[in-house]
């Protein structure tokens, strides 16, 4: 659902809750004051009568019977409070005048009957006029139609015209609403025109409007079901669902005027279906509070089989007194859920509270609904022209599943979100495993490497190493025994490369000095040796001082073999990251007709790539008779 941000303060969230909510309670109460103040005006027009009083006479004559005398009513005339054992039909005898000023010429008039409950026929000076609908079962429901009958010009009198209306209703014991118990509103005579106008209105208010604002719950009742089985830890969304969709269902008796069943069958199912409805209502705000018990779920379900049965038990001759009874309990019950509710959320602190208020308001609303429906129910309150309840709580019920819209996609968003830092993280520690399994995989290679370069040196050592040493103390030859010192000394330089040890670089250096001074002493050629003097801590990798050592070799092998040379100074510095080596001769320089085979005939090639594999570069400087320069740099 889209985020939403709560007020700041607890009186922003008051003014924006109660903006929210205001609208339809506003819209209900200017409609039933707007339709007050118009019936007000009609009556005080001079060219309209309102006739409020009539002869009424309870009987299932043809006619208006002149045999029975007859009783003076005022109008409204309810039922539920002059009849309240009696069916109908009852008649009612009116009578009126035109206006002067509509006797000649006259416009087309009109009789407005604003309830007529169920249906009524009307007569015009003893001529039928009208008629509503089927007046034997099943009666035609039009309580909440208003009616307008045309008055044909040819049957006015300009004084003395008798209105008939015979009213065929039900007693308050036979209906569940006092609303639908049978009845005669005043009546209005007068233009067409004027009276159509009032008509429509109140059509608009009481039918027309119920049935779109019905109409609209039973898409949003599906979206709520898709809702709640998309997400099933959301079972109340499925709840408000089916609170929708039987709402509209439910909302059809007022617009439906010929059901296929009597009276005493509809009246049952209405019952049957506001309990099943108030069930879900409790259920959705119970789930919604994140509260379930398993023994309120099997108490609701055990009420939903009690309504039905104790109203069947009741028969159609208490149906008002058992239907009472339950909607004072179902109307307690909801009121019930709704507290806890509110309760369970406000506890819920700084999270509840976004969503505390737009319900607390919404939920108060229909509180207020519901007692003014009770009030109505048991005679506290007359009966208003429009029927709040009958739009008002389908507007509750958008503005309750609108915000659960919001409250969905805001977790969807939320889900989004999580689900893509989710993604994310998964995929950071797949690559870190798979880093340290990479990094495992070389580890495991190179200790196999290191333990087979360890045994690959200890065979050289004691195989290799013990036969040469034989020869080199058991052979006659000389020849044959400087080689097999030699061979001894570069198994001996390999056997170290392989074992891996590290080795200061003072040692080496001390080392490298004595070899290249000795070899360079034999060859009768002058050795100029400098190193650093200070403590030198740094230290070499077995690898890089065999190969250093052999690159070393190389350069005094050429010096002593090609260059010619009487002189040779050796340079070593050593730097923060880097060690530098340079052998310098005053030899005759590498001739330029050897071009491209200067590489492979004195063994420079071999010394750059032993350089290379250190990740270091070895320059070599050369000039015929200026002598050749060879400069090593190693990363240390």
């Amino acid at each position: 659902m889209p985020c939403f941000a709560p007020p700041t303060t607890l009186a922003h969230r008051l003014r924006a809750a109660a903006r929210r909510m205001a609208a339809p309670l506003a819209a209900a109460m200017m409609s039933a004051l707007a339709l007050t103040d118009l019936s007000a005006a009609a009556a005080d027009d001079p060219g309209l009568v309102e006739i409020r009083t009539a002869s009424a006479v309870a009987s299932t004559a043809p006619v208006f019977p002149q045999d029975l005398k007859p009783r003076t009513v005022r109008l409204p005339d309810e039922w539920a409070e002059t009849l309240p054992q009696a069916d109908g039909p009852v008649w009612y005898r009116l009578e009126f005048t035109l206006p002067a000023s509509h006797v000649t010429p006259s416009p087309l008039m009109a009789a407005y009957i604003e309830r007529a409950c169920s249906t009524a026929q009307v007569w015009l000076n003893g001529n039928l006029v009208f008629s509503g609908g089927h007046m034997t079962e099943p009666v035609t429901r039009s309580c909440f139609y208003p009616q307008l009958v045309v008055l044909p010009p040819a049957l006015l009198n300009p004084q003395g015209n008798l209105l008939d209306i015979k009213v065929q209703g039900h007693a308050l014991q036979h209906v569940a609403s006092r609303q639908r118990a049978g009845g005669l509103s005043a009546v209005l005579v007068g233009p067409h025109t004027l009276l159509a106008v009032l008509q429509a209105r109140h059509t608009f208010w009481n039918v027309s409007l119920v049935q779109v604002i019905s109409a609209m719950l039973v898409p949003l009742g599906i979206v709520m079901l898709g809702m709640g089985w998309q997400d099933r830890r959301s079972p109340w969304l499925i709840h408000f669902g089916l609170l929708a969709i039987g709402w509209a269902a439910l909302s059809a008796r007022l617009w439906w005027r010929d059901p296929p069943w009597d009276n005493a069958t509809s009246e049952f199912l209405v019952c049957v279906g506001f309990g099943v409805l108030v069930a879900l209502a409790i259920q959705f705000l119970v789930r919604y509070a994140a509260l379930r018990s398993t023994k309120l779920e099997i108490g609701l379900l055990a009420q939903c089989v009690l309504v039905p049965a104790s109203l069947a038990l009741a028969g159609p001759e208490r149906l008002y007194t058992a239907t009472s009874g339950w909607y004072l309990l179902l109307s307690a019950e909801v009121m019930a859920a709704v507290t806890l509710y509110l309760r369970v959320t406000w506890r819920k602190g700084i999270d509840g509270r976004a969503d505390f208020w737009p319900m607390a308001f919404m939920l108060m609303g229909v509180g207020v609904l519901v007692l003014v429906d009770l009030a109505t129910q048991h005679g506290l309150v007359t009966l208003l022209p429009v029927h709040v309840l009958h739009f008002s709580m389908p507007l509750m019920f958008i503005a309750v599943g609108v915000r659960q819209i919001q409250v969905f996609g805001r977790a969807l968003q939320v889900a989004e979100a999580s689900r893509n830092s989710l993604e994310s993280r998964i995929n950071e520690v797949t690559a870190e495993i798979e880093r340290n399994f990479s990094q495992m995989a070389e580890l495991r290679v190179e200790q196999v490497t290191e333990k087979e370069r360890k045994r690959i040196a200890a065979d050289l050592h004691d195989d290799l190493g013990a036969k040469l040493l034989t020869i080199v103390h058991t052979s006659e030859s000389e020849r044959i025994s400087t080689l097999a010192r030699e061979a001894l000394e570069e198994m001996r330089l390999s056997v170290r490369g392989l074992t891996g040890k590290p080795m200061q670089v003072a040692d080496a250096l001390a080392d490298w000095r004595a070899e290249t001074v000795s070899r360079l002493s034999q060859a009768n050629i002058e050795a100029d040796w400098r190193s650093p003097t200070e403590d030198v801590h740094q230290q070499l990798s077995a690898r890089a001082f065999v190969q250093t050592t052999r690159i070393l070799r190389e350069a005094v092998s050429n010096i002593i073999k090609h260059s010619g040379a009487s002189h040779c100074k050796v340079r070593c510095s050593i730097g923060e990251h880097d060690f530098v080596l340079v052998v310098q001769d005053n030899g005759k320089g590498i001739p330029m007709e050897l071009d491209g085979k200067l590489d492979r005939g004195h063994g420079m090639a071999s010394m750059k790539h032993r350089a290379k594999q250190m990740q270091g570069q070895c320059l070599v400087e050369s000039g015929p008779g200026y002598g050749t320069v060879i400069r090593l740099t190693l990363p240390l």
